[in-house]
């Protein structure tokens, strides 16, 4: 095979991932996401590990899930995710100073990064793994509003032990639809969401407690979400605020 003809399917293969890449985030602005690469990965593991393979999941709209969702998780994850492109540079440099210090290296991922990666790839951190992340990143910015961009995420992510997405999580933790969600328990989901497979929203440590009280302060100086939901929140203020939890000490790599 000569040079010309490798370079050929190299080609190839590149256009092939750029328009098929491309085509799945278009569709995925209007179409629900019902399986992620995530979903059965997890799959595979508990079923090697000789458990059960099936998963909790039922996609919702965004008007189906308590409005304090989305507040709960920015103020948790993402307190910048309303006003950045996809990329929070002030808490990746803030973090990079930080792991110099720390012996457990803390990430930066925005809501937008952690929707690539959910959505997209798979959950183990490499450097090839977060530049397809950087790359679906900026797609999903570019296609989607902020409201698609979080009404996938509280959908897809990982809540628990094979539950994906905020309506599952309400029913098995709390017995509830996730439209009925109050603010507390809310707050309790957002702090689990660090390792959601080892804290469990429905039965909170006194970590997750704490962190759950920091994420109901936090909310407070939250802006509304959506915008057009301002009315039927609390006054909120423009002021930045430090983020809990997983842009803390408690916040895994991603």
């Amino acid at each position: 095979m000569n040079l010309k003809r490798v370079l050929l399917i190299i080609r190839n293969i590149f256009l092939f991932f750029l328009l098929s890449s491309i085509l799945a985030v278009v569709v995925y602005r209007f179409v629900p996401v019902y399986v992620t690469p995530l979903m059965v990965i997890r799959s595979v593991e508990n079923t090697m590990a000789g458990e059960s393979s099936g998963w909790h999941h039922q996609w919702v709209s965004l008007k189906e899930i308590s409005k304090y969702l989305p507040i709960a998780v920015i103020a948790s994850e993402d307190n910048r995710f309303l006003s950045h492109d996809g990329f929070d540079f002030k808490e990746i440099q803030k973090a990079k100073e930080e792991n110099k210090t720390r012996k457990k290296p803390r990430g930066a991922s925005t809501i937008t990064q952690q929707t690539a990666k959910n959505v997209f790839l798979w959950p183990h951190s490499s450097w090839i793994r977060k530049g397809f992340e950087a790359y679906f990143t900026i797609l999903i910015e570019f296609f989607w509003s902020k409201e698609r961009i979080m009404e996938v995420y509280l959908n897809s992510i990982e809540m628990g032990k094979s539950i994906y997405g905020a309506e599952a999580v309400a029913q098995q933790h709390f017995q509830k639809s996730a439209k009925n969600l109050s603010r507390e328990e809310c707050a309790l989901i957002a702090a689990s969401l660090p390792n959601p497979r080892i804290y469990h929203s429905g039965k909170p440590s006194a970590y997750v407690k704490n962190r759950q009280q920091k994420i109901l302060r936090l909310m407070k100086l939250m802006p509304a979400f959506p915008e057009t939901d301002k009315k039927s929140v609390d006054k909120t203020t423009n002021k930045s605020v430090k983020s809990t939890g997983s842009r803390s000490s408690s916040k895994k790599k991603r």
